[in-house]
């Protein structure tokens, strides 16, 4: 059995609700159309989900989520009118991406909708204007990414979901708890892969091409407590990560699913063939 696309998520503004499409753009900051778009406060720091679960609730959609939408992005929240924003065209402001600086320009026609859509007053959209370089331990001269933790793309397999679900459920039942379902979502990959792999095979991966765009594979993904919310009801626990400090533990963190950069640029469709290299 071959190894194929199984699924891709763009997420329009960063924390916000994944959006599956079944075809995307890759550009050299990563699929067109993820997070290009970011909530920040007054100090132009990033909002994100694992400090506010209320951006789980707000769904963003762009030309590359909904091909008909005729602008460049669209806001919904349930108990809200949708609202349509354009790129804005005011001068850049200096953000940062957990302290790692980059610049936007704020939208501020957004600004009172997302207020009252998540109940607090101090967060603005912005677009991203200039892309934060790579880190140099991993990528490489003029490599880039927009408001991604991390690097430009994030690939994350079945596989190794079906072995870490396995093994809450081992946890649960030493604890006498009932296991915690996880989802795919909740690790916020763009790439998803499935058919005959080895649980976390992908580690082992120095480069991968979907269809024909080929990706370096940089890292394994760090995961933080923002994987203990399931996305889709907005309710907390210990897992993932409880249960993978006792599988995937080093250099004091935990690892699930691998961080890529593009090689050259293309598009990727799901069901399309992947083919690891070593």
């Amino acid at each position: 059995m071959s190894v194929r696309l199984e699924r891709i998520a763009l997420h329009p503004v960063k924390s916000t609700a994944a959006r599956r499409v079944l075809a995307a753009t890759v550009e050299p900051w990563g699929l067109r159309g993820d997070r290009r778009w970011m909530l920040v406060l007054p100090d132009g720091e990033c909002l994100t989900a694992r400090e506010d679960r209320r951006l789980f609730t707000v769904t963003g959609d762009t030309p590359a989520t909904d091909p008909g939408l005729d602008a460049a992005l669209r806001l919904q929240a349930a108990g809200h009118d949708d609202l349509t924003v354009d790129v804005p065209t005011g001068d850049p402001v200096d953000v940062t991406v957990h302290g790692r600086p980059l610049t936007g320009v704020v939208a501020p026609g957004a600004t009172g909708w997302l207020r009252a859509a998540l109940g607090r007053d101090d967060v603005r959209l912005v677009h991203v204007a200039t892309p934060r370089a790579l880190n140099p331990a991993h990528g490489r001269p003029g490599e880039a990414t927009a408001f991604a933790d991390g690097y430009p793309v994030t690939l994350a397999s079945r596989a190794s979901l079906r072995r870490l679900q396995d093994w809450v459920g081992e946890t649960a039942l030493e604890r006498g708890e009932d296991p915690a379902h996880l989802t795919i979502t909740r690790f916020r990959p763009n790439l998803v892969v499935d058919g005959d792999l080895e649980a976390f095979a992908e580690d082992a991966w120095r480069t991968v091409t979907v269809g024909a765009v080929t990706f370096r594979v940089v890292k394994p993904v760090d995961r933080c407590v923002m994987t203990t919310i399931d996305p889709a009801t907005g309710a907390g626990g210990h897992e993932p990560i409880r249960t993978l400090a006792r599988h995937r533990a080093w250099d004091g963190a935990t690892w699930f699913a691998v961080q890529l950069v593009p090689e050259v640029v293309g598009e990727v469709r799901v069901g399309d063939l992947v083919q690891p290299g070593r």
